[in-house]
Order: C-alpha cells, then structure tokens, then sequence
C-alpha cells in the first residue's frame, strides 16, 4: 500500500462517500447508534454506509433511514476471516473517500477493509500501540468508557471541520 498525504484539516472538510466500521459488541453497537445523528449532521451531505463485523445483524437495532448497511456473510469471508478480493471490489465500487472505523477492539476484518482503501482518509482510534491503518488517529484521555471515546473522536472531527480551510 501507497502512502497518501493529506493536509488537516482541509482532508476532513467535504468527504462524499464515508464507510462507518461498526464494532462486534452488543453494548458498543449501542452506544454507536446513539451517535449516529452526529455522524449524519457532522459529514452533511455525505453518504453514509454501515459496515457491521461477519455475522452480526445490526439491521434489528440500527435504523435503515439515512443508511445503508452492510452485513458480510460467511460466504464474503477467506477462511481467516478476512473479506475476499470480491467483497473488497464490491466495496470499492462505492468509492469511499473516508473511512471511521468505530471497532474499539483489533480486528482482522476491519483491517483487511482499512487496508484496501489506500486513498481514503482512515480515522481510528488512538491510545493503543499504532497500527499502520489509518491516516488520523484520534487519541482521547478516555481508556475504557467507550460513550466518551466515540464523543471525543466526533468532537475532534468536528473541530478540525468547523477550522477555517485556508
């Protein structure tokens, strides 16, 4: 994978297309739909996809309106766990221009999506030993309440948006 440069906070300003990496917990799952509306407003008029982890249906809790999810089956999976080349080109096709993966914990499949999208802006998580995934990470005072890292991590976006791009 190709490095990419990006300038902050012009690379945060006016994304098109934003791929949402959903975590694997109940409880996380959550608290992220509780963010959801941020999310919405923050990236205004962006499309907005939900990419949930394999095996788990999020269309029972999360709302379909504003939204298109993603659940992965088995079948879009190596036997690793991680996506297969077509459901990584099926991803591609929706040409993401950023990426905010929301998985407070390591994952495989996330990471084989992260990866493939060398050109998008990919936002994550700091406060643990870095991994080379991502562009921006953000890093909050917060180790294990995760309401507070997901505001910390939209308020730090949020500020870099309403900065004035020169």
């Amino acid at each position: 994978m190709e490095p990419q440069d990006f300038v902050f906070p012009d690379a945060v300003q006016n994304p098109k297309h934003i791929l949402v990496c959903l975590p694997s917990g109940l409880r996380e799952l959550t608290l992220v739909k509780q963010f959801l509306p941020t999310i919405t407003e923050l990236f205004k008029p962006a499309d907005i996809v939900l990419l949930s982890m394999p095996g788990i249906k999020v269309t029972d809790i999360f709302p379909r309106k504003g939204f298109q999810i993603l659940s992965p089956s088995t079948g879009q999976l190596s036997w690793s766990g991680l996506a297969k080349k077509t459901y990584i080109d099926e991803l591609k096709e929706l040409k993401f221009d950023l990426v905010l993966d929301l998985n407070l914990q390591t994952s495989s499949f996330t990471s084989s999506v992260l990866l493939n999208f060398p050109e998008a802006l990919r936002i994550g998580r700091g406060n643990h030993r870095g991994n080379p995934f991502y562009n921006l990470e953000i890093k909050t005072k917060y180790l294990r309440d995760e309401r507070n890292i997901y505001r910390s991590i939209l308020d730090t976006i949020s500020i870099m948006k309403n900065q004035q791009v020169a």
